[in-house]
């Protein structure tokens, strides 16, 4: 695996590299991770990973400065998967002045569910992931789905801005006790990972509801947040939503996903599930 930690290098780089697959990440990889990378060699012939901590999708007082930075470890997990190039560059590198010019989602989009709660975020979301899509010239690009409100407005920029690549969403990846696999899972005490897969069992009740054909969404969505809150959490949301665009559905729209985002602790988690 080649690592390059300047934009040249990587231009260089990806002159000869075919049909590339580009994965963005902010490194302390797990195995979610991992199987992005796996995924995306059956959509290239080379795979170019990314580690980059981006401040600029961080609000003041969050993790940006603690965010696990595990650069070695990371480099060996991604050599064993055979991908072929690595850009990891520094912040100077990435933003060699201030970044002005900025990607900014229509607030129907980015100020909902964890743009209510982290405003700015997906603004910068999107401009690291337009510089890196400009770096790297990727054919295809691939971000997990755990990520949900990420991948839509990934997904809605690159067919806005008529990008010549196709954005590619991966299964969210689990533990065995149905916990969804995040670099933030390590913030957790030992008590509160045992507690953490209460998230995803409440998001299955609330999924299973709705095929069996419950339609009083508002009361779902309400339940699950009492039934949270009980159990020691501080819920920011949990909302049942249209899969195409987070917006609010009909009582006939078809094709949901049911999302939360909660604090177990001092740990924020988030996750979905597709009805």
């Amino acid at each position: 695996m080649r690592i390059h930690d300047t934009i040249a290098g990587l231009r260089a780089a990806r002159g000869s590299a075919g049909r590339v697959a580009l994965v963005p990440t902010m490194g302390n990889l797990h195995e979610g991770h991992i199987a992005l990378m796996t995924q995306a060699r059956s959509h290239a012939d080379q795979v170019i990973a990314t580690i980059f901590v981006n401040r600029l999708q961080f609000r003041p007082g969050e993790d940006f400065e603690t965010y696990p930075r595990t650069f070695q470890a990371d480099c060996e997990k991604l050599a064993a998967a055979g991908v072929e190039h690595l850009f990891a560059p520094t912040e100077a590198e990435m933003y060699p002045q201030p970044q002005t010019y900025q990607i900014e989602p229509p607030p129907e989009q980015a100020g909902i569910l964890d743009g209510e709660f982290r405003p700015g975020h997906f603004r910068g979301v999107a401009t690291v992931v337009m510089k890196l899509f400009q770096i790297a010239q990727p054919d295809v690009a691939l971000f997990g789905k755990k990520d949900y409100q990420q991948l839509m407005v990934i997904r809605n920029m690159a067919r806005e801005f008529n990008l010549p690549l196709e954005i590619v969403g991966g299964e969210t990846v689990r533990a065995a006790d149905g916990l969804a696999l995040s670099s933030r899972n390590g913030y957790l005490s030992a008590a509160e990972r045992t507690q953490a897969p209460n998230l995803y069992r409440i998001l299955c009740n609330v999924a299973e509801a709705v095929r069996g054909g419950s339609r009083d969404l508002a009361k779902l969505e309400k339940d699950a947040v009492l039934e949270l809150q009980a159990s020691g959490w501080i819920p920011d949301y949990v909302a049942l939503r249209k899969k195409v665009d987070l917006q609010l559905p009909s009582a006939h729209d078809s094709g949901l996903v049911v999302l939360a985002a909660a604090r177990l602790g001092s740990t924020r988690l988030i996750d979905n599930l597709e009805v």
